[in-house]
């Protein structure tokens, strides 16, 4: 049995960066805010008030990711309230929080939604036909269950 969920033409967008990839999430959500602004959008904690601030797109925040925002928008997704996570992170600088990064990753595969870990794969992900339709996706097989 495979269950399929269903993402709507209005996606629910996830926005996180580590602190040395904010500017550059920042210069990318700028770069989309248009496109963006048709569409829900959350981030954690000092990512999602930099871009409220920098851009003044409506979204809804969760904690800092160190504080627990990581593992609230992993909840979000098996709740199917997330559609798809563009996470901007770097893989050279050591995390305190690297476990909760390894689990959001984790759920955002297991529940297969879209991830872009940087601009070119977000680029790609936003430009999609996709973005703008209802798109099925379906479940892992356990999860389906």
């Amino acid at each position: 049995m495979q269950n399929i969920l269903t993402m709507e033409s209005k996606k629910n967008i996830a926005l996180i960066a580590h602190d040395n990839k904010k500017p550059e999430l920042l210069d990318w959500v700028v770069s989309n805010r248009d496109l963006l602004a048709s569409h829900n959008l959350y981030a954690t904690g000092s990512t999602g008030a930099m871009l409220i601030e920098k851009t003044g797109l409506a979204l809804t925040r969760f904690a800092s990711g160190p504080l627990g925002g990581d593992q609230q928008v992993g909840a979000k997704i098996t709740e199917g309230k997330i559609d798809f996570l563009v996470f901007f992170w770097d893989p050279f600088q050591p995390h305190p929080h690297d476990p909760d990064v390894k689990a959001l990753l984790r759920i955002a595969v297991v529940w297969n939604i879209p991830i872009a870990c940087n601009r070119s794969s977000a680029d790609f992900m936003i430009s999609s036909p996709l973005m703008a339709q209802q798109y099925e996706r379906a479940l892992a097989e356990m999860i389906a269950r």
